[in-house]
């Protein structure tokens, strides 16, 4: 069995519509179920069962499963949340958890970090360990996220084999729900349908011009094959990047979707709303070194043609993977 918490958000959900497609359907499905909005993530899925994320514990006591791996993908994700208590319990103590259940039950862990960690970029974005406590994230979702990967590196007792992954600007179907926190690329689809246009943050900064904003956009369909590459190969344990490595402006991505939209370009640019303003990321880009180095050598899906399959088989239809 493949216990995967956050199933019935974004990258939980494809990574079961992943494992679904190359046969596994022992998997327990892990998350709050309460919420209609995420019903089409998980409803045709195959799965072994369905668990609320608050009664884990006492389902795997009760349980007689045996678990081979735990994809610990659940988290609270708004980057504009203020609250340090919601990150505490969710991103932190339940992290925490899951990290010594594995650690008790000798089973291999993967969970999701953030590149939100890297902060304002100043120093790179290496995912090297001796480099990791000098980051400085930008929020409070971005320093959970850093609290768990240096809590986690400093563990006197770890599972058996693990690794902590730095998701980096993660696009793709199934983020229907998201709301305000879905990929720029799901709110600039809907935008230039129901208006021909699409509106981009002005530049605040002097060298960065409008719309040369640039973040490490990945397919999550290259994202979910990252973990099961890991998973199967159980390189070293650690933490690593998942990007694509290379950093694509705004423009860029406009462009792509103008064109699988088959819409003439349209572009107008907006003031960065203040919320966000001070802790907005002008440029991502991973360093991949380390997964390469680990052995990993599929090549990532361009944003052109990333942008074609997510409009082509999902959005235009309002599917589901």
């Amino acid at each position: 069995m493949i216990i995967i918490t956050g199933a019935a958000g974004f990258i939980g959900s494809c990574m079961t519509a992943y494992l679904n497609e190359l046969g596994r359907t022992d998997l327990i499905l892990v998350d709050d179920f309460s919420r209609p909005q995420k019903t089409a993530n998980y409803q045709h899925k195959s799965y072994h069962a369905l668990v609320d994320r608050q009664a884990l514990w006492s389902w795997l006591d009760q349980s007689t499963v045996e678990v081979e791996a735990f994809i610990h993908l659940g988290a609270r994700t708004d980057t504009t949340e203020k609250d340090w208590q919601i990150f505490e319990r969710l991103n932190l103590t339940y992290s925490r958890r899951v990290w010594q259940w594995c650690v008790q039950q000798a089973c291999p862990l993967i969970y999701a970090s953030s590149a939100a960690t890297y902060g304002d970029g100043q120093l790179g974005f290496r995912d090297d360990h001796d480099r990791l406590s000098q980051l400085a994230p930008l929020n409070p979702y971005g320093q959970s996220k850093q609290a768990f990967d240096l809590w986690a590196l400093d563990q006197p007792h770890s599972p058996p084999w693990w690794a902590g992954l730095k998701f980096f600007n993660v696009y793709g179907p199934n983020e229907y729900h998201k709301g305000r926190m879905a990929s720029v690329i799901f709110h600039a689809f809907h935008q230039i349908r129901q208006t021909a246009g699409l509106r981009l943050f002005r530049s605040h900064r002097a060298d960065i011009p409008h719309g040369h904003q640039a973040r490490d956009f990945i397919y999550v369909k290259d994202l979910v094959h990252i973990i099961d590459f890991l998973l199967k190969q159980q390189v070293q344990s650690g933490i690593y990047n998942v990007g694509t490595g290379q950093a694509r402006s705004f423009l860029d991505l406009a462009r792509a979707l103008f064109v699988a939209m088959d819409v003439p370009e349209s572009i107008t640019f907006i003031d960065t709303p203040v919320d966000i303003r001070q802790t907005y990321q002008y440029f991502t880009q991973a360093d991949m070194d380390k997964l390469r180095r680990a052995g990993y050598s599929s090549a990532f899906t361009s944003l052109e043609l990333g942008v074609k399959n997510y409009l082509d088989e999902y959005l235009f239809a309002e599917k589901c993977w």
